[in-house]
């Protein structure tokens, strides 16, 4: 089975889980939080990938470090994890995780390119201009880049809405050139 279906199926039954501990959001923040640890901290990461420590010990050393931080059906999902020896999808597990949650919440991500910074009314209304078209909450991630002129760009997951100047400039100059 592929990562990506397996990173899934963990996914998912966390998720199962947090809704029947009623914290999904405390959940996804745990699970980002393992996630991120693993990712930046290059000694959990070799311990949780050192084959000579038993799955028992890293199973203690968790238990240890998570007890009284997260609930204990957390802590169990992940001691889980490591015994199947899935601890390295962590942060797939946390990125599918967000995914499902989203899925489930009616949420989009949108990656918006604008030419200079916008304020906080104005993300929130196009955010609200991009629900309404997209029948869905969105949540905007805005970068500044100048080189577009004006206008924006919006990415949600594969579909490219570009309103920039240089396209239009740019769509001008071909049918001027014809």
């Amino acid at each position: 089975m592929h990562s990506n279906a397996i990173s899934r199926n963990y996914a998912d039954a966390l998720l199962t889980l947090a809704t029947t501990d009623n914290g999904r959001d405390r959940y996804g923040a745990y699970i980002n939080g393992l996630a991120d640890v693993l990712e930046r901290d290059g000694t959990f990461r070799r311990f949780l990938a050192a084959p000579q420590v038993s799955e028992t010990q890293k199973n203690e050393v968790l238990g240890k470090a998570l007890a009284g931080q997260a609930p204990a059906l957390f802590v169990r999902f992940v001691q889980k994890m490591v015994t199947n020896r899935r601890q390295m999808l962590l942060g797939e597990v946390a990125a599918e995780y967000n995914n499902l949650r989203d899925e489930q919440e009616g949420r989009v991500h949108a990656r918006v390119t604008v030419s200079r910074a916008m304020n906080d009314a104005d993300r929130d209304a196009l955010a609200a201009a991009l629900g309404q078209a997209l029948g869905k909450t969105v949540v905007p991630h805005v970068a500044v880049n100048a080189a577009i002129l004006g206008g924006v760009i919006v990415r949600v997951g594969d579909t490219v809405m570009d309103g920039s100047v240089q396209r239009r400039l740019g769509t001008l100059r071909a049918s001027m050139t014809r």
